[in-house]
């Protein structure tokens, strides 16, 4: 990385979480406004799902079908997460699933930065400024690069980030009519909105490549986290996704929310997105863990039963 991109990604982490410190002062001693909390109710929605349905499940793993513009709408709403421009966040997650907890996965809890609690920072933040931007765009988002409007869109990041800081703020003042109403909204609705969208998500490559749980027979780390669910809008279902990819719902199982898959569905209904990826429970059934037998069990399973046996001949 260079040493700009690192600085730049340092800013990015660190002044959400001073404006999420001053936030809890100032909630510790006035309280907050109804219409503070609702703001950032509203922009979590609007640059979490442009993260998780845009970013991951259009653009990432191409997992349904839509016309380009909500694919470029949704690259916007995920630019305003301050996540990266779209096409180097693509780039970083189609690396991540070419080597996924092998070298060259740049944000593993298990490789690279080593395990335990040095690993799991690593794949939290430490990666921001190592690995952030790194993957080449030509070889893992060329679909991207040949597309003049996502080019734009990648090159406008840095005012889409000012965009999603001004919205609250704006519709902060608007609400209110005071100036006091544009910085809460601002504080609220943008910057501690921000920090959570950021740890909310990064949690997907610290937290779901170390705890929770698995069922799918595959050769990575990746794990299900149930209490993540609804923060993260579905993500969470990390191991359903590693194991199914394309899978435009992560949550494969009834109890397993998924709020992305809900909001693709819905659009489906509408008819604004189409050949949306679905796995069969046939297909999931192929990949189960099959428990592992006692091995005198399966000698008794594999032998052939008395009756059965051809008699030795004698004599």
């Amino acid at each position: 990385m260079s040493k700009a991109a690192r600085t730049t990604n340092l800013l990015a982490v660190l002044i959400p979480f001073v404006a999420f410190v001053v936030a809890i002062v100032l909630l510790w001693g006035n309280g907050v406004g109804w219409h503070d909390l609702a703001l950032f109710a509203v922009m979590y929605l609007i640059t979490g799902f442009g993260v998780t349905v845009g970013f991951h499940r259009l653009l990432t793993h191409r997992s349904f079908a839509t016309s380009k513009p909500v694919e470029y709408l949704f690259a916007a709403m995920g630019s305003m997460s301050v996540e990266g421009p779209v096409i180097s966040w693509v780039s970083d997650h189609r690396k991540h699933h070419a080597h996924a907890d092998e070298e060259g996965d740049p944000h593993s809890p298990h490789v690279g930065a080593g395990s335990g609690l040095r690993g799991l920072v690593h794949a939290h933040v430490g990666w921001l400024v190592s690995e952030q931007g790194t993957a080449r765009k030509r070889k893992y988002a060329a679909d991207l690069m040949d597309d003049r409007g996502m080019r734009r869109i990648n090159r406008a990041f840095p005012w889409l980030v000012v965009l999603g800081l001004a919205l609250p703020a704006l519709a902060g003042y608007l609400i209110t009519g005071k100036l006091t109403g544009a910085l809460t909204g601002l504080l609220w609705g943008g910057l501690v909105r921000v920090f959570i969208v950021h740890h909310i998500t990064w949690s997907i490559n610290s937290v779901c490549h170390f705890f929770g749980r698995r069922r799918f027979d595959i050769e990575d780390h990746s794990t299900n986290v149930f209490w993540l669910a609804l923060p993260t809008l579905g993500e969470s279902w990390h191991h359903n996704h590693h194991a199914f990819p394309r899978s435009a719902a992560h949550g494969l199982g009834r109890r397993e929310l998924d709020p992305s898959a809900w909001v693709i569905g819905a659009m489906e209904k509408l008819g604004l997105v189409w050949n949306v990826v679905r796995i069969t429970p046939e297909r999931q059934a192929q990949k189960l863990i099959v428990p592992a037998q006692p091995a005198a069990a399966t000698a008794t399973a594999t032998a052939s039963p008395a009756s059965d046996r051809v008699p030795t001949p004698t004599g």
